[in-house]
């Protein structure tokens, strides 16, 4: 006699429903057919799914505003000068530039050996970058980095580390 490849499964949301197994092997069926049952439907899952999806979005909205806020607060406070960029980028780049200069103040000056004249410096450096495309791009960098990134994008010569150019 063969397994059967059709089982009833009533799932933690109440629902029964026929579910076509034969995609898997004949001894993992049972199996499966007793964890399926410890979840939602397909269609209560996707309706929870929905739910929490808007909440998410909700949530990281309202994320993005206080950084934003925090961000600009901080860019009037230290007088960076506004970016520049395409406007669907400005926003992004604000904060960008506002996490990885927090990052580097915590990373140099706070925990590290700076005093207030370094960190003055670095941030006349920081001033001199106002493509918004930059500070993105650097958005993963370490604090300990940036120097060496500033140094990088205000080079006169701008050379690379390639050593075949």
């Amino acid at each position: 006699m063969a397994v059967r490849t059709h089982w009833t499964v009533e799932h933690a949301c109440s629902h029964q429903v026929v579910h076509a197994l034969s995609n898997r092997p004949a001894d993992k069926r049972a199996g499966f057919a007793r964890w399926l049952a410890t979840k939602d439907c397909t269609e209560c899952w996707k309706a929870a799914r929905d739910t929490d999806t808007e909440s998410k979005e909700e949530w990281l909205a309202a994320k993005r505003a206080a950084e934003q806020k925090a961000a600009l607060a901080w860019a009037r406070q230290f007088d960076m000068p506004q970016l520049e960029g395409p406007k669907k980028s400005l926003d992004w780049g604000e904060r960008s530039r506002h996490l990885l200069m927090t990052a580097a103040h915590t990373a140099l000056v706070i925990e590290g050996s700076w005093d207030v004249a370094d960190w003055a410096e670095l941030e006349e450096r920081a001033r001199t970058i106002t493509r918004a495309g930059w500070w993105i791009d650097q958005r993963d960098a370490e604090g300990t980095d940036v120097l060496e990134l500033l140094d990088a994008a205000t080079a006169a010569d701008r050379g690379t580390e390639n050593p075949f150019r």
